[in-house]
């Protein structure tokens, strides 16, 4: 979208980064909303025209914006590993898979080495594979996630029915309240 003006549906590919791996964005709709001047009836017909055709078309002069207010790339799974063990080399901290594409494709897009804060999304423990592929060793857990695996797990499944949902929630809402 950023650097071909195409947002369309197409497959989805899972990465290491599985964050990166939507189709639709759940800011995006926000971002649409500022890039059509604040005209919720555009954002709409562009999110019909998403579910009719597969794609949102943009102007020549919003394409422009859009790459104006922002940069992209992409980073596949080889480069990602490299960059969390590369990153470990010389800082010695371990980055999870989402902030090393973040630390990549800010080293890609600007090469003459400005500053950049990036800012760490995730923790490396979630990403114990990727990290070990990376820098040999797994990644260190939080004291907080100490004994998890045994303690008491609470899962309901409800179904996919509004009522129902809101039913559980304001149930449940008056229990954790008193």
């Amino acid at each position: 979208f950023i650097n071909n003006g195409d947002y369309s549906i197409g497959d989805v590919h899972p990465t290491l980064s599985p964050s990166m791996d939507i189709q639709l964005a759940s800011n995006f709709e926000r971002y649409l909303y500022l890039l059509y001047g604040g005209d919720a009836a555009r954002v709409r017909a562009a999110f019909s025209q998403l579910a009719t055709r597969g794609a949102i078309t943009f102007s020549a002069e919003e394409q422009a914006q859009v790459r104006g207010e922002f940069s992209s790339c992409s980073v596949d799974d080889e480069g990602t590993v490299k960059i969390i063990g590369d990153f470990h080399r010389e800082t010695g901290y371990v980055l999870d898979p989402h902030t090393a594409v973040g630390v990549q494709a800010a080293r890609e897009l600007d090469p003459g080495g400005t500053a950049v804060v990036c800012l760490a999304t995730a923790h490396p423990a979630k990403f114990p594979d990727a990290v070990r592929r990376a820098t040999g060793r797994d990644p260190e857990r939080p004291p907080s996630l100490d004994g998890l695996e045994e303690r008491e797990r609470r899962c309901e499944v409800i179904d996919a029915d509004t009522n129902k949902v809101k039913s559980y929630l304001a149930k449940n809402a008056l229990q954790a309240t008193g």
